[in-house]
């Protein structure tokens, strides 16, 4: 049933849409609109006191639905569904027209077409809202419980954060530690503590939490259900290793064990066996045996007791009604010869050079019997790459070099540190450590993007050439007794868990937030948060605070016992519906299911999974789905108005 009175507010948006739209325009063309019994033009519409003003006017005009033309829905559409809902009107009969990015920012050099496309984007909002139903959302049980995937630091943070709200956790990490990267770093540049302190201080609080329970070793290999009630199953690796051991015959047995493997704790700079004790940074403190490279031998199970190579996988299943991503990053690889990589023994990656520095003792670096004096850094190997490559900024990467190249002229006797960078990034107050570099005596030579440093390997030491843009363009070489890469983030080559819970990527291939500012740690999913370098490359401290955000998202959602969701969904008209199926494969968020009604099998709809995306109503040859919201009168309303 149409409506009788509508209210129309026209939005200047402080220039953004009156410099390109004649906004007065636009009100007068729709003011005698059929329904419309109030326009308005406004300078913010979202500001409070135009707010205050709409729900003042709801109230006196008795306006049974509202249109506010200015900026994206996506920044606004829920600010003005709110102020109905104040004014006692149901917020779905709101309706949003987007005419600053639709119309404004895209014909900002024809102000007449604008206008003219502004007023019909309106009478089309107008139509529509005639049409618009009361709608009530949909409301299902939800578990107060949390699964936080990935024991990195934003995990453990989050795992934390979500315990003392008296939420059950799950703390899930598919390596047999928890720590991730700062486990694997000595000195940080950020914090006091360091990487190993840092990580023994969580982790001691997470097993003292009641409401946390941590499994290792094991990953997510299935989800099903939606938010409120997400069903996982995870895969956990024994460690073939019980907990009563003794040291003496762990030690034989490493010493018997047969297989060699590059060590990735050491970014592959030691080796170590298939069956290995953790580092003092890895928790929990307790040896494994790597199943993917032991080859079952039973040389150790002859030697240590504690060994048992029979132990099998076990599937867990657990049910939760959020899940928290926190699966970290991968640092870039460079491709061979890439400056100089894999031709040289002496070019390394900067973690790899974290990892030297961190646990060389004694007065000189020393590198492959090769006394290290000259130490040439190479900055944004793997960021700011060509159109095809790692483009973005990898961000810590400056600040992490100048506190490694600091670390190592502290710590050794005549360092001297040269850096080949394209302009520094260290932000914020990470600017002291660029200032302390500078007064030690550290050497910066600056290139740009499309005449980069050149390494030759060919000689006994890897030399270094730049046309430094410092000196007006002068070449400079240096002659290096190493050469470290600063390698940026990458996201994870796991895609395991993307996938599982259909997580959408940026450009960069890192998971993608909703919105950056307004919801920076939801997903388009449900019930599905991310946190730290999972979504984008940070340092520890705003990784945490990433983290945090997630963790209180990921509770809101739940700590009510009840979860509500949009009604804005598909809707099967089961005597036209014969299932033919297509409608299950067009759907991407799995919310089409195929059920019995009256001795016939019919597509039905899981409301708190469906988006009302609409993939699946084109699709359907006897146009048995509509969608709520979307129906048939109100699109022809809307195309009418158009035309």
């Amino acid at each position: 049933m149409k409506k009788k009175k509508l209210g129309v507010y026209i939005c200047h948006c402080g220039g953004n849409i009156s410099d390109y739209v004649d906004v007065e325009k636009v009100r007068q063309a729709v003011e005698g609109v059929d329904l419309v019994v109030l326009s308005k033009t406004t300078m913010f519409a979202c500001s409070d006191a135009n707010q205050r003003d709409m729900v003042d006017d709801i109230k006196k005009y008795g306006l049974d639905g509202v249109i506010v033309a200015s900026c994206s829905p996506k920044l606004h559409l829920q600010t003005f569904r709110n102020v109905s809902q104040r004014a006692d009107l149901n917020k779905y009969t709101y309706v949003h027209a987007n005419i600053r990015e639709q119309v404004s920012w895209a014909h900002s050099d024809n102000k007449a077409g604008a206008t003219e496309k502004a007023i019909h984007l309106v009478k089309a909002a107008i139509a529509k809202s005639s049409y618009a139903e009361a709608l009530e959302t949909n409301k299902v049980k939800a578990l107060k419980s949390v699964a936080v995937i990935g024991a990195g630091i934003a995990g453990m943070k989050a795992a934390l954060s979500l315990a003392e709200k008296n939420c059950e956790v799950i703390l899930i990490e598919n390596t047999p530690f928890v720590g991730g990267r700062v486990a694997q770093w000595d000195s940080l540049s950020t914090i006091s503590e360091t990487g190993p302190e840092l990580i023994s201080r969580l982790y001691s609080e997470l097993l003292s939490h009641p409401n946390i329970t941590i499994y290792t070793n094991s990953e997510v290999v299935s989800n099903k259900g939606s938010v409120g009630n997400i069903t996982l199953k995870i895969k956990r690796t024994p460690r073939y290793i019980q907990g009563f051991y003794k040291k003496e015959e762990l030690k034989k047995t490493i010493g018997v064990c047969p297989v060699q493997v590059d060590d990735s704790f050491t970014f592959n700079l030691s080796r170590r066996k298939a069956i290995y004790e953790n580092s003092a940074a890895q928790f929990p403190q307790l040896p494994v045996i790597d199943s993917l490279n032991c080859t079952r031998c039973g040389a150790c199970e002859k030697v240590c007791s504690a060994i048992n190579l029979s132990e099998e996988e076990e599937i867990i299943e657990l049910a939760v009604g959020s899940v928290l991503v926190a699966t970290g990053f991968d640092p870039y690889t460079p491709q061979y010869n890439e400056y100089g990589y894999g031709t040289s023994e002496y070019v390394i990656t900067l973690p790899q050079f974290k990892r030297l520095i961190d646990s060389h003792n004694g007065d000189r670096l020393v590198f492959k019997k090769r006394n290290i004096k000259n130490i040439a850094y190479i900055y944004c190997v793997g960021s700011r790459q060509p159109e095809g490559g790692n483009t973005y900024c990898s961000r810590n990467c400056c600040t992490s070099t100048i506190h490694a190249a600091l670390t190592a002229r502290k710590k050794f006797a005549n360092i001297n540190n040269f850096h080949f960078n394209r302009g520094l990034r260290t932000y914020g107050k990470q600017e002291v450590l660029y200032a302390d570099s500078l007064k030690g005596g550290d050497i910066y030579l600056q290139s740009t993007g499309s005449d980069l440093p050149v390494v030759n390997t060919e000689g006994k030491k890897p030399v270094v050439k730049v046309n430094d843009i410092l000196t007006k363009g002068k070449e400079i070489e240096v002659e290096a007794d190493l050469v470290v890469l600063v390698t940026g983030m990458v996201p994870r080559s796991d895609t395991t868990i993307g996938t599982l819970f259909k997580l959408p990527k940026g450009r960069d291939k890192f998971y993608n937030e909703v919105h950056m500012k307004l919801r920076p740690v939801e997903t388009v999913i449900d019930g599905i948060t991310i946190a730290g370098t999972c979504q984008g490359p940070k340092n520890s401290m705003e990784s945490v605070n990433s983290a945090l955000s997630a963790a209180t998202k990921s509770y809101s959602i739940i700590n009510k016992g009840e979860v509500e969701s949009e009604p804005l969904v598909a809707t099967i008209d089961p005597e036209k519906c014969s299932w033919c199926g297509n409608c299950e494969k067009a759907c991407p968020f799995d919310a089409i299911l195929k059920v019995e009604k009256e001795g016939r099998w019919v597509a039905d709809i899981n409301n708190t999974v469906c988006k009302g995306c609409g993939m699946c109503a084109p699709v359907c040859e006897p146009d048995a789905i509509n969608l709520i919201a979307c129906s048939s009168n109100e699109i022809m309303s809307i195309i009418d108005a158009l035309v």
